[in-house]
């Protein structure tokens, strides 16, 4: 679809009313080329170091609050769970209060590592539309009962390569955004549509080089941003919200997925009539043989393989052991380096898969898979980690074709990713 075609579609209902955001104005993204170019004087300096200071004694003052609501439902809820003896569903709805504080808990952690820009990814190539479908039912919940939904999704939309989760995050914090928006209810469309910007044409925003490109637009029914508003959305620890509500770091996430992604992302808005958000993606190749791939990892099952776990960590690696052993596996387990190498030493039997932790006392997850294949070449390695892609690339791992597990990690994760090596 070209450039001109795709704006035509983009007449979608973001207010109230009925009416639509005519003549809005945008913002593009932060460092589009408008800063000046002089080096900052030592006073500029050391203002912009106050500056980091108080910004990064407000994020840790909003994660600290975020964080205690987190454990206070998590240590309430186990509280109940062993000190009372509750009906089965009772008690399955405190496991689920359980769950769902951990997952927002991982969910804030991953916001800090993409806005840092060191979160470690797994971009793959993918469309839009499937990801957004299965989002559906996450989306209404996050949205609430007040605001209607709609997706309206083109049918023959570009490829893209982005990392599944991080593409899960932008849409859920710009839906989250959205929402806040619209504090009394409204409506908000998600749209997905192909871009082709040919040289020299006319662009939606002067910062596109030419190409194509997967869009998805987010527009909401709220209340708009004034022009000042809307210059600092993207930058970091800036928030509307009042103080304790919020840490500044939604959009500023969003921002730093999207050009992590290497794709672009700015805003149209003015106050009245809602907002819409525009995020781009080039478009690439689709995957060869995707689906017959997927459907190969699907439906292998555990033969009896044998998987030996190294984690230093004894409830995680009790945990990952546990889940295996239900599938199937034989597992072997190992809280060090050193350990695994006097199992492997006296293990007769090959060894499948090893899946270790990348950064350990003593010996790291590299070192060990090097003495481990000398011992069994056609071992998988599968590596763990919750550390950023600095930590891994100081452990001797960047730039290396690899299979990580990124903490923290479901059953279901677990297990796919372990299927992934024996498969791959």
């Amino acid at each position: 679809m070209s450039h001109n075609t795709s704006l035509s579609r983009r007449h979608i209902t973001s207010s109230k009313d009925g009416g639509n955001q005519k003549g809005p104005k945008a913002v593009g993204p932060m460092g589009d080329g408008k800063q000046a170019n002089r080096s900052p004087s030592a006073a500029v300096r050391a203002a912009r170091q106050v500056s980091r200071m108080e910004a990064i004694g407000q994020l840790a003052g909003g994660i600290a609050h975020d964080f205690n609501n987190l454990l206070t439902v998590i240590l309430g809820n186990s509280e109940f769970l062993l000190n009372r003896n509750e009906t089965p569903a009772k008690r399955r709805v405190r496991i689920d209060e359980i769950r769902q504080a951990a997952e927002r808990g991982a969910w804030l952690t991953s916001q800090l590592l993409a806005y840092s820009r060191n979160q470690l990814l797994e971009p793959t190539v993918l469309q839009f539309n499937p990801v957004l479908e299965d989002m559906d039912g996450i989306l209404r919940r996050v949205l609430g009962e007040d605001v209607a939904l709609d997706l309206l999704l083109e049918p023959n939309l570009g490829y893209v390569k982005v990392d599944r989760g991080q593409l899960q995050q932008i849409i859920l914090n710009l839906a989250g955004n959205a929402r806040d928006a619209m504090p009394q209810g409204g409506r908000l469309s998600i749209e997905t549509t192909n871009i082709s910007i040919a040289k020299g044409s006319a662009k939606p925003q002067s910062f596109l080089p030419p190409g194509g490109y997967a869009a998805i637009i987010v527009r909401d029914s709220g209340h708009g941003m004034d022009s000042k508003t809307r210059a600092r959305i993207f930058e970091p620890f800036f928030t509307t919200k009042e103080k304790g509500k919020g840490t500044g770091l939604g959009l500023a996430t969003v921002y730093g997925i999207v050009k992590q992604s290497g794709g672009y992302i700015w805003a149209e808005s003015k106050l009245g009539c809602g907002s819409a958000f525009h995020t781009l993606l080039p478009i690439v190749p689709p995957p060869p043989n995707g689906k017959a791939q997927m459907q190969e990892a699907f439906n292998f099952r555990s033969g009896g393989e044998t998987i030996l776990v190294v984690e230093d960590d004894p409830a995680l690696r009790r945990m990952a052991a546990e889940v295996l052993r239900d599938t199937g596996y034989k597992v072997l387990t190992a809280p060090s380096g050193a350990d695994a190498l006097q199992i492997v030493a006296e293990h007769l039997d090959p060894v499948d898969v090893l899946l270790t932790d990348v950064v350990m006392p003593g010996m790291t997850g590299r070192e060990l898979a090097e003495q481990v294949v000398e011992r069994f070449p056609r071992i998988r390695i599968l590596y763990m980690s919750g550390y950023t892609d600095d930590a891994i690339g100081n452990h001797g791992l960047r730039g290396k074709r690899l299979r990580l597990l990124q903490k923290p990690f479901t059953h279901e994760s677990l297990v796919n990713h372990v299927r992934g090596a024996l498969v791959g």
